[in-house]
């Protein structure tokens, strides 16, 4: 039996089309992804807060177990009660906010390669957002796509659970769970979609399939 495919939405608002992004929020939650991280860097801290305080009681009236993430943002995340923080190569060391968090509190990191996944994980990360596995044009600034022989070296060398992130569509789920890979991460994938819903239960099976 394969393991659970586990998904991971990280907003983008300026992406969302002709939804709202509490809509979007929302119907990931509904659809039930394991992870939502609100990723909107440039929001006031107390428009991100009334944000993500919704966002987590609304996760909490679903019942489905979805962790809410808060990007960079230590402060916002406790205040709102969310579940953890994540943190890209500009952030705060992962050691420190390793030891400003809470007991259970999920920290989260993005890598570009081996050797960051290495050293995330060495300094206490719980999971990390591996990418652009993919060409995929939010993330050119990166350099090529790493590929699925590079996303299989970096799951055989860490042990935390690794996320593939950067041009993932259904029909690469399958080869990225191969590939050591716990699920898949994006923006794009789940706001570009016409029903989150039918993605959700399209992942789901393309997962099963492989």
């Amino acid at each position: 039996m394969p393991a659970k495919l586990q998904l991971y939405y990280i907003t983008d608002r300026t992406q969302t089309k002709s939804r709202s992004l509490e809509d979007c929020l929302a119907g990931a939650i509904a659809a039930g992804v394991d992870y939502v991280q609100i990723r909107e860097k440039d929001l006031p801290a107390r428009t991100l807060l009334t944000l993500t305080e919704a966002t987590v009681a609304h996760a909490e009236r679903q019942g489905q177990g979805t962790r809410v993430i808060v990007n960079d943002r230590l402060d916002v995340a406790l205040a709102a009660r969310a579940h953890g923080v994540h943190l890209g190569a500009r952030s705060m060391p992962i050691g420190i906010m390793r030891r400003m968090a809470p007991p259970g509190f999920r920290v989260g990191a993005s890598c570009h390669s081996l050797e960051e996944a290495v050293a995330a994980q060495a300094a206490g990360a719980d999971y990390l957002l591996l990418g652009p596995i993919f060409a995929t044009p939010s993330k050119l600034q990166y350099g090529p796509p790493l590929g699925i022989t590079k996303l299989g070296e970096v799951t055989h060398q860490v042990t935390i659970p690794v996320f593939a992130l950067g041009g993932i569509t259904p029909d690469r789920v399958a080869t990225c769970l191969a590939s050591g890979a716990v699920g898949i991460a994006g923006i794009r994938i789940f706001q570009n979609c016409d029903s989150i819903q039918d993605l959700v239960r399209e992942l789901h099976a393309q997962a099963l399939e492989g």
